[in-house]
């Protein structure tokens, strides 16, 4: 009983692994697919570390930015990953 348990675990694992394998690699063509949303995705994750390394406030303007940037990149992974799905 202990055996077939482990096995129905691990064979669980392993499908969830294959379809986050499969799903990044849908993701990934998609990006290719959609360069400029791919190019804004690097530009958002540059522009986020620098102002989180920055040592002033940009007028008080820095917290905003970065949280609104954060939301932006949030919203462009989301839309690539539905082409992703609608794509299939």
């Amino acid at each position: 009983m202990k055996r077939i348990a482990v096995a129905f675990v691990l064979s669980a694992m392993l499908s969830t692994a294959m379809g986050s394998i499969a799903a990044a690699q849908t993701v990934r063509t998609e990006a290719a697919n959609h360069p400029r949303i791919a190019a804004a995705v690097r530009e958002l994750e540059e522009a986020i570390r620098y102002m989180e390394a920055a040592p002033h406030d940009f007028g008080g303007h820095k917290a905003a930015a970065i949280r609104d940037s954060r939301t932006a990149l949030v919203e462009l992974r989301a839309a690539l990953a539905y082409r992703a799905r609608v794509d299939r």
